[in-house]
């Protein structure tokens, strides 16, 4: 009987401490949705449209993530910059979407607008928190393109912390043509991370440091890191390209005003059709220290292995 006792106390001590650093999504006002971790902000999907106070009505948005968070809770994403209204945390659009022979500028927040539509998961587990949306691209009060987006975000370890997230876009009825930015050849658009206000950035690839942005560089995964907020400590988020997303190693856009973007499909022409849906891959990886500190490389090559 005692033995027995010891285990039922010892289950009970065990549950208590998990329970102390479980997951848990809270609905917040104005369409946002927070994850927090052992009660500590771990990001916000913003599924109601958002519009900043002074910003022209045409940057109301929605279906981004921001603010995320680093391992000490600072927040490491920007929404609504100065220098770019459209920018929004992580999210993903393209410059160049044509429906019905007419190109619009979902990337820019022109034309076409991302609206959320019904949650598929808002599930935590014992290792991570998983979130499921469907959205869609409409034209006025027509849904032109079915978004769906899937994200796992796992527990922080000493390290990092290590968010999968995949997109998958088909049209709803005609064909959709999209592509990359093909004004200078530069062919951003996608998925995008804006980085907050920062100081002593250093963006690196797998061939190291580089000095200055990246216009279509071929790598399969970038990494920024900085000082963020206040305080002196770097910290840093990686973007993994999945080797099953098309065209890998993907091209990429770096900019160290504060941007990583995996270019698909760039200065090509992706035809997205009814019945065929399209689907991107990508794992996050935030982490304390730079690029070498964080152990950006070590955590690519496990990610990969595990998807073989």
């Amino acid at each position: 009987m005692k033995s027995t006792l010891m285990m039922v106390a010892g289950a009970m001590f065990a549950f208590a401490v998990h329970a102390e650093d479980t997951f848990r999504w809270t609905e917040q006002a104005g369409g946002k949705l927070e994850l927090t971790e052992a009660g500590k902000p771990v990001l916000v999907f913003n599924h109601g449209l958002q519009l900043k106070e002074g910003v022209k009505e045409q940057y109301r948005r929605a279906d981004y993530f921001h603010p995320i968070y680093d391992l000490d809770g600072v927040i490491i994403t920007e929404d609504f910059p100065k220098d770019h209204f459209h920018h929004r945390g992580l999210f993903w659009g393209w410059p160049e979407v044509t429906v019905g022979g007419k190109t619009y500028d979902p990337w820019a927040c022109v034309g076409i607008q991302q609206r959320f539509k019904r949650w598929l998961a808002r599930e935590t587990k014992a290792d991570c928190a998983v979130l499921g949306v469907e959205s869609g691209w409409f034209l006025g009060e027509q849904s032109v393109i079915r978004e769906t987006v899937e994200a796992s975000i796992y527990r922080r370890t000493d390290t990092g912390r290590a968010m999968d997230v995949t997109v998958t876009l088909e049209t709803e009825k005609e064909p959709v043509n999209m592509s990359g930015r093909h004004d200078g050849n530069k062919g951003y658009g996608g998925f995008t991370l804006r980085y907050a206000p920062r100081r002593d950035a250093s963006i690196s690839l797998p061939t190291g440091r580089i000095e200055k942005d990246a216009v279509q560089v071929k790598a399969p995964w970038a990494d920024y890191s900085a000082k963020f907020g206040t305080g002196d400590t770097i910290s840093g988020v990686a973007i993994f390209d999945h080797p099953k997303n098309p065209n890998h190693p993907t091209t990429w856009l770096t900019r160290y005003y504060g941007v990583l973007n995996p270019t698909w499909p760039a200065l090509e022409t992706a035809k997205l059709e009814p019945g065929k849906p399209v689907t991107l891959r990508y794992r996050l990886w935030i982490h304390r220290g730079d690029c070498t500190a964080g152990k950006v490389a070590q955590a690519h090559a496990e990610w990969i292995a595990a998807q073989r």
